[in-house]
C-alpha cells in the first residue's frame, strides 16, 4: 500500500512459541536483509491452544467484509474486486500504486508480486517489465516502465491467475500475519481489522510510522488482552498512535478510515464486527447489511 519510506518485511510463518515472530536476519524474497526482531515482536504472547475461540476475521464471511472495508478507503467502494486492474501514479513518491492492496513500484511489494508471478506464469505481459521494476525499486521513478506498463498491468489483471496471484500476495504480505498476530493478542475481530488495515496503510515495517512500529509504541502504553488488557482502552491507544503516525506522513491528510469507521465500530462496542454496520470515509456513507 502507500507507505512512506519503509522496507517492506517479506512475510513469514508466526510459529506459536514464546518468541513468535522470527524475523531474524535472514533474506527477504529479494535477497534483501530483513531486520531482526524488535522487543515488540519478542514481546508476543505464547499460544495456548484457544486461537479459535477468537471470532475470526478470516472466516469467509468476515474476510469479506474486511476487503469491503478496506476497498471504502482505498477505492471508494465496496466492490473490492474492482480494484484489480487499478493503476496510477498519485504523487506520493512511491511510483505506480496498482491492484488489488495498491502494490506500489517503488516498496518493493509490487516487484515481489510480479516476480511470484512471473515464476508461476512465465511470459505473462508484465514480465517483460521486470528488469525495469527492479531498477526502479525504492524509487519514485518510471523509467524503463513508461509507456507501457500501466497498459500491460490492466491487460494482465483481466486474467483470472493474476486476480489469484494478487490474492494469495494480499494474504501472504498483510492480511495473514495482520489476522494471526492480533488473534495472538487477544484481539477480536474488529481488533485484527485495525491490524489488518494499518498494516495495509502503513507497511509491514519495523519503523517508527510502519505497523510494527505502531504496535511497539501502543505497547508501551497499553496491555493487549492476552496479557490481561481491556481490549477497547488497547486498541483506543492504538488508533491514537495510528492517527498521529498519518498525520506526520501530510498533515491535512483524511483520517476518517479510523476516526468515523473503525473509531465508530470501537465506540459501539462492537468488537466483533458484527453486522449490519455503517461508516462514513472521506464523507462517504457505506453500509454492509
Amino acid at each position: 500500500m502507500k507507505r512512506g519510506g519503509v522496507l517492506l518485511l517479506t512475510a513469514v510463518p508466526v510459529v506459536v512459541t514464546a518468541s513468535v515472530c522470527l524475523l531474524s536476519s535472514q533474506e527477504s524474497d529479494a535477497g534483501r536483509a530483513v531486520p531482526g526482531p524488535t522487543a515488540a515482536h519478542r514481546s508476543q504472547p505464547a499460544g495456548d491452544g484457544k486461537d479459535d475461540e477468537v471470532p475470526a476475521l478470516d472466516s469467509p464471511a468476515k474476510k469479506e467484509l474486511a476487503q469491503q472495508l478496506v476497498a471504502s478507503a482505498e477505492n471508494s467502494t465496496l466492490e473490492w474486486r474492482s480494484a484489480y486492474p487499478y493503476v496510477e501514479d498519485i504523487g506520493d513518491g512511491q511510483g505506480y500504486t496498482a491492484g488489488l492492496i495498491g502494490f506500489c513500484s517503488g516498496t518493493h511489494d509490487l516487484l515481489t508480486l510480479v516476480e511470484r508471478y512471473t515464476k508461476d506464469h512465465p511470459g505473462n505481459g508484465l514480465a517483460p517489465y521486470l528488469p525495469a521494476l527492479r531498477a526502479v525499486d525504492g524509487t519514485d521513478s518510471h523509467e524503463g516502465l513508461d509507456p507501457g506498463f500501466t497498459a500491460a498491468w490492466k491487460a494482465e489483471a483481466a486474467q483470472p491467475a493474476f486476480q489469484r496471484a494478487q490474492d494469495a500476495e494480499r494474504d501472504r504480505v498483510y492480511f495473514d500475519p495482520a489476522v494471526r498476530l492480533a488473534k495472538l493478542d487477544g484481539l477480536g475481530a474488529l481488533g485484527q481489522f485495525v491490524y489488518y488495515d494499518a498494516m495495509v496503510f502503513h507497511g509491514p515495517g519495523t519503523d517508527a510510522t510502519s505497523f510494527y512500529g505502531l504496535r511497539e509504541r501502543t505497547l508501551e502504553t497499553a496491555a493487549v488482552p492476552k496479557e490481561g488488557g481491556s481490549e477497547k482502552a488497547y486498541l483506543n491507544a492504538f488508533l491514537d498512535i495510528r492517527r498521529a503516525a498519518m498525520k506526520t506522513r501530510k498533515a491535512d491528510i483524511d483520517t476518517s478510515r479510523v476516526d468515523t469507521a473503525q473509531r465508530r465500530f470501537l465506540n459501539e462496542g462492537n468488537l466483533d464486527l458484527t453486522t449490519p454496520l455503517e461508516w462514513q470515509v472521506y464523507g462517504e456513507t457505506y453500509k454492509v447489511p
